[in-house]
């Protein structure tokens, strides 16, 4: 007599499909992490990855072996992308909490270059060697340690309802000198201005009353001042700082990058020679063209059309970082978010600026673009904070 048959179907392990198929709800469904991200900020970086690990390949063909570099600058964009995709799973409020020992690190890395596990490179002694032939420059991380210990500070203060007081100012300006400090001794100039000038913006966005504000940027004035009037500068730093303003006065020497740059840049004219086919960049026109001259590779090889996207795609990720600011859900948030905004827009105009001779040459990369693993890794740890910021996960409650 048939009792009936039993129905195994539910016991049977999922096809790959329906593992596909599930796996895809989960990506998209209303709590999912995926769709709390601003993708606008994902598709600019990785955009601005892409070209630069192209244009690092075009620069560095002169060199004996031009796909070691692709290799490292692809693992440098893979490696950052996971690092960035794992800080942006922390709810902002971890990270909080971890400001002070991404400070601490920071700090620590700065110190530990200036012995003797430091390496010097080009005169500046600011890299520590690491297996594999890679090497980390913690000045970069100095960066992002910066701005979050800054914000934690301000951000504690105005989420308690005080507006900062002088006092408070003077605290925040001794934890940026400490990173400073130790970035001059390197030598690295092109960071210690950004510090510099990060530490500025942040305090002014921290609420500070105008009259203090009016006071700090006469004090600051006059401090540059008193570094050129009492030679405070290295001669080398001096050149650089003012040959922008006449490089044909030393066309062989300090002058030699920004005449040489704004050449390549010309050259490239409305669409460029095409990738791959720079003459210039085959003849190493510029030095560090793979670094610090990236933009020139581009002038010449993509043209003013090619260095417009690249300069649309820096505005969509300080545009967007600003948005998340003023989104934010407390004090902290908005000056993390700003502090990253004013890095970013800061050292792409310094970066950009010196190639086109409006700025002095100061050594810093363009943002995602540069060839480097620990800029990279820095600035893709900055978009995982900004995108922390922006979903706003609520893991304590």
């Amino acid at each position: 007599m048939n009792l009936g048959t039993r129905d195994y179907t539910s016991l049977r392990t999922p096809t790959f499909g329906q593992k596909r198929q599930s796996l895809l709800i989960r990506a998209v469904a209303k709590d999912s992490p995926l769709r709390r991200y601003d993708w606008i900020l994902v598709v600019a970086v990785i955009a601005l990855s892409l070209i630069g690990t192209l244009l690092v390949y075009s620069a560095t063909q002169p060199s004996a072996n031009p796909r070691s570099h692709l290799i490292k600058q692809l693992i440098n964009v893979a490696l950052g992308v996971i690092l960035m995709v794992a800080v942006s799973l922390l709810d902002y409020r971890q990270i909080r909490l971890l400001a002070p020992f991404v400070y601490v690190a920071a700090v620590l890395g700065l110190a530990a270059v200036l012995s003797p596990l430091g390496t010097s490179v080009s005169g500046a002694k600011a890299w520590i060697n690491l297996p594999a032939g890679f090497q980390v420059e913690p000045s970069e991380f100095a960066k992002i340690g910066l701005v979050l210990v800054i914000a934690v500070v301000f951000g504690e203060l105005r989420d308690s309802g005080r507006i900062p007081a002088p006092k408070h100012v003077a605290g925040v300006i001794v934890l940026a000198l400490v990173p400073v400090v130790l970035v001059e001794r390197e030598p690295a100039l092109g960071v210690l201005i950004l510090l510099l000038l990060m530490t500025f913006g942040m305090i002014a966005l921290s609420g500070l009353r105008l009259r203090w504000v009016a006071a700090m940027t006469a004090a600051g004035v006059l401090a540059v001042v008193a570094v050129f009037k009492l030679h405070l500068l290295r001669s080398y730093q001096l050149d650089r700082l003012t040959s922008f303003l006449h490089p044909a006065a030393d066309p062989t020497g300090t002058g030699y990058e920004t005449i040489h740059s704004k050449i390549m840049i010309g050259s490239g004219g409305l669409f460029g020679t095409g990738w791959l086919h720079g003459p210039l960049v085959t003849a190493s026109f510029v030095p560090n063209q793979q670094t610090d001259f990236i933009f020139s590779v581009a002038g010449e090889e993509v043209g003013f059309a090619g260095c417009a996207v690249i300069i649309v795609l820096l505005g969509v990720l300080i545009f967007r970082a600003l948005r998340i600011a003023a989104h934010a859900d407390d004090q902290f948030g908005l000056l993390v978010a700003s502090g990253i905004a004013l890095w970013f827009g800061l050292q792409s105009f310094i970066n950009i600026g010196m190639t086109i001779g409006i700025m002095p040459v100061t050594g810093l990369p363009l943002p995602f673009v540069s060839y480097g693993g620990s800029a990279m890794f820095a600035d893709m740890i900055a978009i995982g904070v900004l995108q922390s910021v922006h979903r706003r996960h609520p893991v304590f409650g």
